[in-house]
């Protein structure tokens, strides 16, 4: 009998072990980090979010391309990484797929707002976007006032998840929010506007020109001379990713000063100064 009992414990003892090293095991590789699986693999998987002229994939054959692939493509070369684009993600569930490390990077462009700074990792700028303020070219109500936006009879344009929903959310509280969902193409908050259900938009200054190649003189910026905000295009990682973030900013940095961004900004910049440059840390004395 003493025996059986001791065998008994013994190994509900081995099983309790066993089962502790599994869980130890599965914590392991739950924080194992976004850079240590990238190192091991050699390779990235980037996610997407359709975003001309940084991002585009062509349907047919599948194809990517615009400044953040090319930039990303060269950075990835530049450090041995093999780079694999994955899925095309929303605005809103961008963060959910790093979380959950279905993808390694979002590698179209994200802007470094509040919110994402306090949930992921980003990396320094690859340029700058103003955003402008945009409504239909007849109306004077907002021209020198833009606290009158800040009113419930006005309505903001917003896809969800998208930073012009946390402009208005942030700026203008009061005012209705004219919501579209968020794999919505840019130009709909264009089309909304100048079709009246919504009265401002929040756009890059590339999105309005491209509108109004085939829509002159319905639009106009109101935010011209003064953007509404200035932000950063990155790319995006897991929260807490800084060594991951620290080894493509040293490559993103070397193709800023060797003037292979530029090159690839002015490939894709249909007009001049539509994106802000990152500004070069040197001067040199003549």
């Amino acid at each position: 009998m003493f025996r059986t009992k001791l065998t008994a414990i013994l190994f509900l003892m081995l099983m309790f072990t066993g089962c502790k090293q599994v869980n130890s095991n599965k914590n392991i590789k739950d924080t194992t980090s976004v850079y240590a699986r990238v190192i091991q693999k050699d390779k990235i998987r980037a996610a997407y979010i359709n975003y001309p002229p940084a991002c585009m994939k062509n349907t047919k054959t599948g194809e990517m391309s615009g400044i953040f692939v090319e930039v990303l493509e060269k950075a990835c070369e530049n450090l041995g990484l093999e780079l694999e684009w994955t899925e095309e993600v929303g605005w809103a569930s961008q963060i959910e797929g790093l979380d959950s490390n279905r993808y390694d990077i979002v590698g179209s462009p994200v802007w470094a707002n509040v919110v994402r700074g306090t949930k992921t990792t980003m990396s320094i700028p690859v340029y700058y976007s103003g955003i402008g303020m945009y409504v239909r070219a007849g109306d004077k109500r907002f021209d020198n006032d833009w606290s009158k936006i800040n009113n419930p009879d006005v309505k903001v344009g917003v896809i969800d998840g998208e930073t012009s929903s946390i402009i208005a959310s942030q700026d203008f509280p009061e005012a209705k929010k004219h919501s579209s969902i968020q794999l919505t193409d840019i130009s709909q908050k264009f089309l909304d506007l100048t079709s009246q259900k919504c009265d401002v938009v929040f756009a890059e200054p590339y999105y309005a020109y491209e509108y109004e190649k085939n829509n002159s003189g319905t639009i106009k910026n109101i935010a011209s001379e003064s953007p509404i905000r200035l932000f950063g295009n990155c790319y995006m990682f897991r929260k807490g990713e800084f060594q991951m973030k620290h080894m493509l900013d040293v490559a993103i940095q070397d193709l800023i000063n060797s003037g292979y961004v530029e090159k690839i900004i002015s490939k894709y910049e249909p007009a001049p100064n539509l994106f802000y440059r990152v500004a070069k840390p040197y001067s040199v004395n003549k």
